[in-house]
């Protein structure tokens, strides 16, 4: 009763607030909207989504059983919400793994268990697993990794990543290179130490396409790893070991869930809101990013609760293969591309459930102009007014962008979502339930004004134009080294 009567709550000062009460600048019913905030607000059922999602299927790992049947399940629920047209849209995977039970612990100078899992898409350890002394590398490059071989060969390379974060993205892209330098200059394992407190691991995969890694990669939980360091700075030699027995398969394909509400007078163009399906395997995938994924069923189900389609059409999609490079989305970029010229606007939610302050604009001042009116006027009484200029490549807006379509990405409150991000924590008990039902009403009034206004949002730009965007951003050498951009 306390989460209805603040919905009730809420709604009524969206109403009464002038949230609504203006006639917006950009089209777009403000009774349409108010109403369409009302249905997510007071009858939603977001959070019942998430609690599907996370307790029924847990950790969403692409290329898993769990990730088919949510994918199955998500699909049902478009169909219950009243959209007719849902499709399940292949996309390939290099290779599936799973994870195994790890053990670990220091032989020398002491002997002591270690925190540790594997990274993901990492092999196997041989049999009886990896035991060396431990070299710390603070330069990821080829030629520093070939010049250092001696020291290498034989022994579990410790990733210095203080060291490597002074690049910024760019040191994601020699992350993905440098496991195969590792391995060709003789290195039994590469390990990364944790950054979160208490020996707290999160998981993560050092590679971009769901391809297996050329040798065993690991955590280390963060005292663990800063035990290491200060021995090794001392000079003592430290020798660890640890094995686990990690599950891989080859090429096999997802799906990613999409369904269409078709548009009324120009079916043809479409806005599309996304969010990813899969998660990782520690937690259950609650907040990142069941969330986003409730807020795109809840958009679906409002505008379809509507009865009269927008002028434009409007997409929802269910990404898989995500957290492996964006693989899902990517693939739909590509298999659509004949008729990405039609594509008005794309909108992404992936940052999790804190309260919404409105969206993205990704570094386009166009869009940002062409926001502003429906931001004020639609947006206001929700509290998701806010427009940020942050430009990203970290979630399934990336390619839309790429491919030069206004791309708006779900800005929200994001102070405790480390906390849970890609850890066992990552459950259904962290969501507030006002903020998760405030940002599925910010997604939908903002798809369906878009899709309903006179014009597009903005025009689509050209790849030299996405270019400068990039290198402003300090994004290209990132792209380029994962293989995205050109």
């Amino acid at each position: 009763m306390k989460l209805f009567r603040a919905s009730l709550l809420s709604l009524s000062l969206l109403l009464s607030s002038g949230g609504f009460a203006q006639q917006p600048a950009a089209a777009g019913s403000d009774q349409t909207s108010a109403r369409l905030a009302g249905e997510v607000l007071v009858n939603g059922r977001a959070l019942e989504y998430v609690q599907n999602l996370s307790d029924k299927f847990g950790g969403r790992l692409s290329g898993s059983a769990a990730y088919r049947r949510s994918a199955e399940w998500a699909a049902e629920q478009f169909r219950a919400a009243g959209v007719k047209d849902v499709r399940l849209e292949p996309f390939p995977l290099e290779s599936t793994w799973s994870r195994g039970l790890a053990r670990a612990r220091m032989i020398a100078p002491q002997e002591r268990p270690l925190h540790l899992e594997s990274l993901g898409w990492a092999p196997s350890t041989p049999a009886g697993g990896v035991r060396g002394d431990v070299y710390i590398l603070t330069d990821l490059s080829r030629d520093f990794i070939k010049r250092e071989s001696d020291k290498i060969k034989g022994r579990v390379v410790m990733l210095d990543l203080s060291a490597l974060a002074k690049d910024g993205y760019a040191a994601f892209s020699k992350l993905v290179a440098a496991p195969q330098f590792l391995k060709d200059a003789g290195a039994t394992a590469a390990v990364i130490g944790s950054s979160d407190a208490n020996n707290v691991l999160n998981a993560f995969n050092l590679n971009w396409g769901a391809r297996i890694s050329p040798l065993p990669l690991a955590q280390l939980g963060m005292e663990d790893s800063k035990l290491i360091q200060r021995l090794l700075a001392q000079g003592t030699t430290v020798t660890v070991e640890f094995a686990y027995e990690n599950g891989t398969g080859g090429a096999a394909e997802d799906n990613n869930v999409v369904a269409e509400i078709r548009g009324r007078e120009r079916p043809d163009e479409w806005v599309i809101i996304g969010a990813h399906l899969d998660s990782w395997d520690y937690g259950t995938g609650a907040q990142d990013n069941g969330t986003g994924c409730a807020m795109v069923l809840e958009a679906a189900r409002a505008i379809a609760a509507l009865g009269t389609p927008p002028r434009r059409s409007i997409r929802f999609a269910l990404w898989g293969g995500e957290e492996q490079g964006l693989l899902g989305s990517a693939a739909y970029v590509r298999a659509h591309a004949r008729e990405l010229k039609d594509c008005v606007a794309a909108l992404n939610t992936d940052n999790g459930a804190g309260h919404p302050r409105g969206w993205k604009f990704e570094g386009r001042e166009d869009v940002q102009a062409a926001m502003t009116p429906i931001s004020k006027s639609l947006l206001a009484g929700i509290g998701g007014d806010g427009l940020s200029p942050e430009l990203s490549f970290d979630t399934d807006h990336g390619h839309f962008f790429l491919a030069g379509i206004p791309s708006l990405d779900l800005w929200v409150d994001m102070e405790h979502y480390d906390e849970i991000h890609h850890k066992p924590s990552d459950t259904v008990d962290k969501i507030v339930a006002h903020n998760l039902s405030a940002g599925a009403a910010v997604v939908a009034v903002t798809a369906h004004a878009l899709a309903e206004r006179p014009g597009r949002i903005a025009p689509q730009l050209k790849h030299d134009a996405v270019g400068d965007l990039l290198k402003k951003a300090n994004l290209e050498e990132f792209l380029k080294g994962v293989g995205v951009w050109k």
